[in-house]
């Protein structure tokens, strides 16, 4: 695989391969009564219960594979809101490197002290006056590490999409092939890898962007052929995809791969959330819980009545935050 070209399906398989025993095979789960909500059999398939609470692992894990042993004695830095700093605290402190983190301050705490249990040092910026890009870079020079990007890296792409290799999988255990597939994109690294995954076992599933409507860089990108951006400042509860605009690689696969996309809410997401709750009895995060959002709200018309695969890609929220959710 080239490092500034975008994976191919093949290069899916390999990673799913090399992944075994290094991350969990996550469930898949099935509901009557958000079947009937929705107009359509639903298929859940639940990264939130992955190892650190989301998909997130799989990426940093098959990057932190390819790095050397000098390379990893030097150690790696990433920058996230979260989720993928947590997957690439963990994955550090598996092969026993060293990692730093640069995190926002407004991060959930829930997720700071994730990386913090897993020994990663943490360096704090603000969203709005500071480039988190240029402060990883700087630290990445001053290191000699390697820098760890959250989506827009073939090894992260294709360590992302074994979640869709795993899906494919089940679903063809299952026996029921699944006809569209609805899945949140912040920088595209899941949502592309998953569609490579995916379509090694079935090439005619409709894969369907799910994000706040706020901030869909990805449904107006697809709808218009090119790369939109969100206006700076935009915001929504979904902080694990709240990204700008998506990365070069992930878009040169998104595009020829995905059918449109979906948004909902903020609302909507924290309704979703509570149905996750009540009908699956799983807490999923706001990003996390996009795609039910969307399947439940803006599902496209061309899937009522058929089976569609949803990705509970999180689970990570504040507690805080979570119970008032809850309470609605």
């Amino acid at each position: 695989m080239k490092a500034d070209a975008p994976p191919t399906g093949q290069d899916v398989l390999d990673a799913a391969r090399r992944l075994h025993g290094h991350v969990l095979r996550t469930p898949v789960l099935r509901n009557d009564a958000l079947d009937e909500m929705a107009g359509a059999k639903l298929w859940f398939k639940c990264e939130n219960l992955q190892t650190t609470g989301s998909f997130k692992i799989r990426g940093a894990t098959n990057r932190l594979l390819q790095l050397s042993p000098e390379e990893r004695k030097k150690g790696v830095v990433a920058f996230s809101s979260g989720n993928h700093a947590q997957g690439v605290a963990r994955a550090a402190r598996n092969f026993r490197m060293p990692a730093l983190i640069v995190m926002p301050s407004d991060a959930p705490a829930i997720k700071i002290d994730g990386v913090r249990r897993d020994g990663a040092e943490i360096r704090f910026y603000d969203r709005d006056s500071e480039s988190r890009e240029e402060i990883a870079a700087e630290e990445t020079e001053k290191r000699g590490a390697t820098l760890v990007p959250s989506f827009d890296d073939p090894y992260i792409i294709a360590g992302q999409g074994s979640a869709g290799v795993e899906f494919g999988q089940q679903m063809r255990d299952a026996n029921t092939p699944l006809a569209h597939i609805i899945c949140c994109a912040g920088g595209g690294g899941l949502i592309t890898g998953f569609a490579l995954g995916y379509r090694n076992f079935d090439p005619d599933a409709a894969i369907w962007t799910a994000e706040p409507d706020a901030h869909d860089d990805w449904r107006r990108s697809l709808a218009a052929d090119r790369i939109e951006v969100n206006a700076p400042g935009t915001r929504s509860i979904c902080d694990a995809i709240l990204t700008p605009s998506p990365g070069e690689l992930t878009w040169e696969l998104g595009r020829g791969l995905l059918a449109g996309g979906c948004a909902v809410g903020d609302d909507q997401i924290k309704e979703a959330m509570r149905l996750a709750f009540r009908h699956l009895k799983l807490v999923v995060e706001p990003g996390g819980a996009a795609a039910l959002a969307c399947a439940l709200f803006d599902l496209p018309d061309a899937a009522k009545g058929k089976s569609v695969g949803v990705v509970l890609s999180g689970g990570n929220v504040d507690p805080a935050q979570y119970a008032g959710i809850l309470e609605g």
